[in-house]
């Protein structure tokens, strides 16, 4: 039986991955294409999620026991499970999130990428090494690590349920911790899945990574169980609440949070390159894509053939649940009803729409949205302003790229972007430029797929990164150890000093450091 059987047929839903807890609640996930229920799960309170962590404990003490090697060999492991199963976790997230079966097999490759780096790149980043001890202490030697927070506890999101939470799960693993997995309201199956997958593939080390399920008071008891760290994907206002929540125990969060993100076209881009990146990276998973294209300012020198580019792309766009479509419904219905409210506040505001060819009477129900461009829509709209999260793109003709970079920094995010010029020089500087946590030139979210590179953003997008070594330093904490090699015939650290030692020490510093102005 294959574990979607086993999700299909066990009504406690958790697959005997978390259900060890008294517990009488629970709640339904539903296919967003047809509202079937793809699972029932539980509703771990408090006193659950409490014992959940409590259990990773002592699980957390014995997988970082296991040294960088015999991690790396239980994580290869379980990206081997995951890669002889891709279809099966696949056709998981299609039911559940809606999203094409390729696209989610798309996802899943790229999460199985960044478990082979981060258990292959653990002992580089983090293992012990000596560093200079300087003048000041040249009889001793010098040594830092990074030793594991213990227990972390991972909230993820329901748009890419198994790429993103991957970002923080593989990197905290890869470091030495346990991680007690929130997975979203929406996708509780793909999480419940990926636990159980880990108990089959590392049975040796079952507790090391467990899932709890449940609504926002199952992750505020995750926020408040006291563990090493809690690293949240979701939105600005939630990860307000949980950074609240955090607090009352001092624990640390890693925040990945919403973005607005920008592509500037300039007067030398490839038109036709630039339109495709723009109409994939608006309109794929149906907008619903935190380092997606939401804004494009083109210069005037390209504007009207990107726009008739663009258009002629959106064309061919169909949103739906067969393998031809082009994207899935929204996940969360809630959220179409903010995509609309965008559309009606550009409208309003006298911005005009470019709808492909797809007709919305044909649609099986109001969950799915048809691929919507807005042109002429002001600065001060929300469609500007917020992130819309859905399947709309806004295009704005500017005067050159140097107004593209600054209406493009002019937000509160700072996530992603992309840059389309011709000239190296021109795109590398404009990137640099751009107040964003990443950039990327001639292509979309093409960072995300390049493991060594740090994933996270600015103000109102969060802080604190996933990915490369940045990713695995984020969960662990920096120990520094000094060994006296030889004992010096002055300690200047005792009270047994003689009282010429420190003018000498004085003298010194001033030869050394005084002649700097």
């Amino acid at each position: 039986m294959s574990l979607v059987d086993q999700l299909d047929t066990v009504t406690d839903a958790s697959a005997g991955t978390v259900d060890r807890h008294a517990t009488t609640q629970t709640f339904s996930s539903t296919n967003p294409a047809s509202d079937a229920v793809v699972g029932v799960f539980p509703v771990h309170d408090a006193d659950a999620v409490q014992e959940t962590v409590e259990r990773a404990r002592p699980a957390a003490e014995q997988w970082a026991a296991l040294g960088f090697d015999g991690r790396r060999e239980r994580l290869a492991a379980y990206r081997g499970y995951l890669a002889r199963r891709m279809n099966e976790l696949a056709e998981l997230v299609h039911r559940e999130n809606g999203k094409p079966h390729g696209d989610a097999i798309l996802e899943i490759t790229l999460a199985i990428d960044h478990l082979a780096w981060a258990g292959a790149h653990a002992r580089k980043t983090l293992g012990q090494r000596r560093v200079r001890a300087g003048m000041l202490a040249a009889n001793h030697a010098a040594y830092l690590e990074y030793q594991p927070l213990g227990v972390v506890g991972v909230i993820g999101p329901w748009n890419y349920p198994v790429f993103t939470p991957m970002g923080s799960i593989a990197y905290a693993l890869a470091a030495g911790n346990a991680v007690v997995f929130k997975p979203s309201e929406y996708t509780p199956a793909v999480g419940a899945w990926l636990a159980a997958a880990w108990r089959a593939a590392v049975p040796d080390a079952a507790d090391a990574f467990q899932v709890v399920t449940g609504f926002g008071e199952t992750g505020a008891a995750l926020c408040r169980a006291r563990v090493g760290k809690l690293a949240f994907t979701g939105s600005a206002p939630t990860g307000k609440k949980v950074m609240a929540a955090c607090a009352e125990t001092l624990t640390p969060v890693l925040m990945e949070l919403g973005g607005k993100d920008a592509m500037i076209v300039d007067d030398d881009a490839d038109v036709v390159a630039a339109a495709d990146a723009a109409v994939w990276g608006s309109m794929s998973n149906a907008g619903q894509t935190c380092i997606g294209i939401e804004r494009v300012y083109a210069t005037s020198a390209v504007y009207d053939r990107f726009v008739a580019e663009v258009t002629a792309q959106l064309r061919t766009l169909r949103p739906g649940s067969d393998d031809e479509a082009t994207y899935g419904p929204m996940t969360m219905a809630s959220q179409g009803g903010i995509v609309r409210r965008h559309v009606e506040d550009a409208t309003g505001a006298g911005g005009r729409v470019v709808r492909g060819d797809a007709d919305p009477s044909l649609f099986p129900n109001e969950n799915y949205l048809a691929p919507t461009v807005l042109l002429d829509v002001p600065e001060s709209s929300s469609a500007i302003r917020e992130e819309t999260f859905g399947p709309t793109l806004t295009i704005t003709k500017v005067r050159d790229a140097e107004e593209a970079l600054a209406l493009t920094n002019a937000t509160s995010y700072g996530l992603a972007g992309s840059v389309f010029a011709k000239s190296k020089a021109r795109g590398m500087d404009l990137a640099r430029r751009m107040r964003s946590g990443m950039t990327s030139v001639n292509s979309v979210l093409t960072f995300a797929s390049i493991p060594a590179l740090p994933f996270g953003g600015v103000g109102d997008s969060g802080f604190g990164r996933i990915h490369g070594e940045d990713g695995l330093k984020e969960f662990t904490r920096a120990k520094a150890i000094t060994r006296q090699r030889v004992a010096l015939p002055v300690n200047l650290m005792s009270f047994g000093r003689p009282a010429s030692a420190t003018d000498a020490l004085a003298r010194v510093m001033g030869m050394i450091h005084g002649r700097h102005r």
